[in-house]
């Protein structure tokens, strides 16, 4: 009962509530003052209550309505999620074919083989052009003649050893390390680094080398009689590796994407940003590497070129082999702690 006035009961009359006690008996049957200071029987006041109620109840059904959401935007959202669930995991299910499961021993192995395609493929063209690229940081770059001569012998040793140590899993750090330094030094020294698409497609390579050595490191765990297995910070550190070379190998596709057709870009974008975030990556990886397969055997064809546009198109050639190399390997080491897969076993 709200407060109207001075007077709460609003000077209610005598011969009323004569009247109603002896209808029943007492006062318990007048309640629920009115807004002009008179009564209201309890019979009389029952229907505005059930109005109430009703008026109530309809708009709790309102607001749960409107927190639970549309449920015919769920249902077709849940539908398309799971369609996509479903193709995804039929491409997914190739890769436990007989066929395919005979050469997954050999998948790291030929994985970081195409790492270090790149730096094999340069080796041999510094040997086998040795004067010609005397002559060119010499006489077009005016470095001195030692200089270039210590240099070339340099990053060719580097480059041959540390794909050999990298391939065969020896000493992985050191020989990540000289390669990275190769890439960077040899991109200083000939002037590369005034190209986009130069950077980003050897940042993806370094991207690359950083997922197989992320690949190389073994995770240590501690039993301790009947307790859980402990693992060590390895665990940690090869998340941050394998996270890291995913990012670098993205880079590669932001200028390789939008100069293709548009369907191309479609299914570019949708995928990269899955393996980017460690999203249905063995997927993302499968189609990544099959994409980047087609356009580098379609555009970067050397075999079918002179000398002039055969150097170019056969470095090109051998770069993004490398980068396939790393999409083939992220399929066997996976996306590692730091991606939505892995939150996904968890939680």
């Amino acid at each position: 009962m709200s407060y109207r006035g001075n007077n709460p009961l609003g000077g209610m009359p005598q011969h009323n509530m004569d009247m109603s006690m002896n209808m029943n008996g007492g006062m318990n049957n007048y309640n629920n003052m009115s807004m002009n200071g008179g009564y209201q029987p309890v019979q009389n006041s029952a229907a505005p209550m059930k109005s109430r109620l009703n008026n109530n109840s309809g708009m709790s059904k309102l607001n749960n309505s409107n927190s639970i959401g549309n449920p015919n935007s769920l249902s077709t959202f849940n539908k398309i999620k799971k369609s996509i669930d479903y193709y995804a995991n039929k491409v997914e299910d190739l890769t436990d074919l007989p066929f395919v499961i005979k050469l997954k021993p050999y998948v790291p192995s030929i994985a970081r083989f195409f790492i270090v395609a790149t730096f094999l493929e340069d080796s041999f063209r510094i040997i086998t052009q040795f004067s010609d690229q005397i002559f060119y940081l010499h006489k077009w770059k005016h470095y001195p003649w030692l200089f270039v001569v210590l240099f070339l012998l340099i990053v060719t040793i580097s480059m041959l050893s540390g794909s050999f140590l990298l391939v065969t899993r020896k000493y992985v750090n050191y020989a990540t390390g000289m390669l990275v330094l190769c890439i960077i030094t040899q991109g200083i020294i000939y002037g590369l680094f005034t190209g986009s698409s130069f950077v980003l497609r050897n940042i993806s390579v370094i991207g690359g080398l950083l997922i197989a050595f992320g690949d190389s490191i073994v995770q240590n765990k501690t039993t301790f009689a009947m307790l859980p297995e402990l693992s060590d910070k390895n665990d940690k550190n090869k998340g941050y590796l394998l996270f890291a070379g995913r990012i670098l190998i993205v880079l590669m596709f932001i200028g390789f994407t939008f100069s293709k057709s548009w369907f191309t870009v479609v299914l570019t974008i949708i995928f990269t940003v899955c393996f980017a975030i460690g999203y249905k990556t063995k997927l993302a990886s499968i189609m990544l590497g099959l994409i980047l397969t087609f356009y580098n055997v379609a555009w970067n064809n050397y075999w079918f070129y002179d000398s002039s546009k055969r150097d170019f198109l056969k470095y090109e050639f051998y770069q993004n082999l490398s980068i396939i190399g790393g999409l083939l390997l992220v399929t066997n080491t996976g996306a590692g702690g730091f991606s939505v897969d892995e939150k996904k076993k968890i939680y």
